[in-house]
C-alpha cells in the first residue's frame, strides 16, 4: 500500500464521520535540498470537522501527528493540515 492510501486509511479509522482529503504535494518540493519530487514525502490533509467534535485545532493537529508517527519514521517529511468547521 502506498503512503497516501495508508494515511487515508488511518484518518478514516480515527476520524469517523469526517470528510477527509489527502493530497500528495511532494512534487512541489522538487529541487529543495536536491529532492527529486518522486517520493511520497509531503502531504496536504484537509478535514471537514463533524459538528459533534469539540477538540481544538491544536488537539487535532497533535492527534494526526501522533497517528502518523510511524510514517514520519519511514520517510514522511511534512504535512499541511487544514481543518474546516
Amino acid at each position: 500500500m502506498n503512503r497516501k492510501k495508508k494515511i487515508e486509511s488511518i484518518l478514516k479509522n480515527n476520524f469517523s464521520g469526517w470528510k477527509t482529503e489527502v493530497n500528495d504535494i511532494s512534487i512541489l518540493h522538487k529541487g529543495h535540498n536536491n529532492y527529486d519530487g518522486n517520493h511520497e514525502t509531503h502531504f496536504s490533509i484537509i478535514l471537514n470537522r463533524n459538528n459533534k467534535n469539540k477538540e481544538s485545532k491544536l488537539e487535532i493537529h497533535r492527534k494526526i501527528n501522533k497517528l502518523l508517527k510511524d510514517e514520519f519514521n519511514l520517510g514522511l517529511h511534512a504535512l499541511e493540515i487544514k481543518i474546516i468547521n
